[in-house]
């Protein structure tokens, strides 16, 4: 009994059975799954990693802001995204501007390069615009490839650099005239030392030119404060009547001496939020204009008036006006119509560019109406105090009006203005500094 109910050799526990049974079970499923999936990822085609890059590509070319053109090797257009076609460059497959396509096919011979090519106002809707072009060559070797052509609208920044090129040729040619004349008084004075009347002549013009210096570098210093060299003070109402006072003020001695009549009037009570200081210099500034460039004997009206917001302080001379292609450029530095009468005026050529800054700081803006023939007015737009100035409804500081403004003259009596804005012809011409 006892050795029948000893286990054996061979003999397996129940339990220790049933643990191998689970474990060799679970391998045989796992390996039938890991097979069907085998199988099944084999039948389901995987997804073209190229073909996702080429669509990602393309959508970013898209989206990009610089004009992207791609030309075949037979100057074939195969690719121009939006901003390419709304420059009006690209007809279906061809690139309308020959320039662009002999660029193109220098790139292609010669390797990649840049140029500036300028594009015509019809072709691009609105004025001429300048382009700066990229072209690169898309493959090596000796046979005609496909290039590309990145183009970036470059208009404003080299109107900017030919500007701060101008500046600084003029900066130094105002700096040289009077320290120039400067340094020959002196040696006259040295010469005629023994001579009182000829000393005393010369010290006058000593002292001139002195002035002109001094002024000069005061309105480069004012200039470049208003460019955003130092914040903007804060705004504070402005009565408009005391501003306008204040450049009468200023210029009644300059114009009595041409027997000018200066006539102010208008609307009065009318408040702004500005910089006093600055509006006061901005308004002199344009009578100080004014006074310069009209003849003697004749009469300058300066008025207010409130419109659509906006407090609108005008400025009318007398003159032949000024000629319509130098409308836009007289409010940048340093400009003048007439560079011959800069001497003679003592302008420095820079008051209308403070008066455009100006107006830009207030959230203004300043235009020019003028007529060969009939004269000039230059209005200065301000918002009145208690309503900011509307999105979009004051025109830019570079605006030009082309049609004549109803001019806020002052109102008839002593010294007012005669009609037509109390423009009366003369013989010299106009300069605007």
């Amino acid at each position: 009994m006892r050795a029948f109910l000893r286990p054996s050799i061979g003999f397996v526990s129940p339990t220790v059975a049933l643990v191998v049974g689970l474990v060799v079970g679970g391998v045989l499923v796992a390996t039938v799954l890991l097979r069907f999936r085998s199988a099944v990822a084999e039948a389901v085609p995987q997804p073209d990693t190229t073909l996702a890059e080429a669509v990602l590509s393309r959508r970013l070319i898209d989206l990009m802001d610089p004009a992207v053109v791609l030309l075949d090797a037979d100057d074939v257009v195969v690719l121009a995204n939006p901003p390419a076609r709304a420059l009006g460059i690209v007809r279906d497959t061809r690139l309308l501007v020959p320039e662009l396509v002999e660029h193109a096919r220098a790139v292609r011979t010669g390797g990649r390069r840049r140029a500036d090519i300028p594009l015509s106002g019809a072709l691009v809707g609105g004025g001429p615009r300048l382009v700066g072009v990229h072209g690169m060559r898309l493959e090596s070797g000796p046979a005609p490839a496909p290039v590309a052509l990145v183009l970036q609208d470059v208009t404003e920044a080299r109107r900017v650099e030919a500007v701060r090129r101008d500046f600084v040729a003029n900066v130094g040619h105002e700096l040289k005239t009077p320290v120039g004349a400067l340094s020959l008084l002196a040696e006259a004075v040295e010469d005629a030392a023994d001579d009182p009347e000829i000393v005393q002549h010369f010290a006058a013009r000593m002292r001139h030119e002195a002035d002109r210096l001094t002024r000069l570098v005061r309105e480069l210093i004012d200039l470049s404060r208003l460019q955003g060299g130092e914040p903007l003070p804060e705004l504070l109402p402005v009565e408009v009547d005391t501003v306008v006072a204040e450049a009468v003020d200023r210029t009644k001695l300059a114009a009595a001496a041409k027997h000018i009549d200066i006539a102010a009037g208008g609307q009065g009570g009318l408040v702004v939020r500005g910089v006093e200081s600055q509006l006061a210099t901005a308004v002199t500034n344009l009578l100080a204009n004014a006074v310069a460039y009209s003849p003697a004997g004749t009469r300058i009206a300066v008025g207010a008036r409130a419109r659509s917001g906006f407090a609108e302080i005008t400025v009318t001379d007398s003159g032949i006006g000024i000629p319509r292609q130098d409308r836009v450029r007289i409010f940048e530095r340093f400009y003048r119509v007439d560079q011959s009468r800069a001497s003679s005026t003592g302008g420095t050529g820079l008051g209308l560019a403070i008066v455009k800054h100006v107006a830009s700081n207030h959230g203004g803006s300043i235009s020019v109406w003028s007529e060969e023939g009939l004269g000039s007015t230059f209005t200065l737009r301000i918002p009145l105090a208690g309503r900011p100035a509307p999105a979009g409804e004051a025109t830019p500081p570079e605006a030009v009006v082309v049609t004549p403004p109803e001019v806020a003259l002052p109102a008839r009596g002593a010294g007012s203005a005669p009609d037509s804005g109390g423009a009366v012809p003369a013989d010299s011409p106009k300069g605007r500094s």
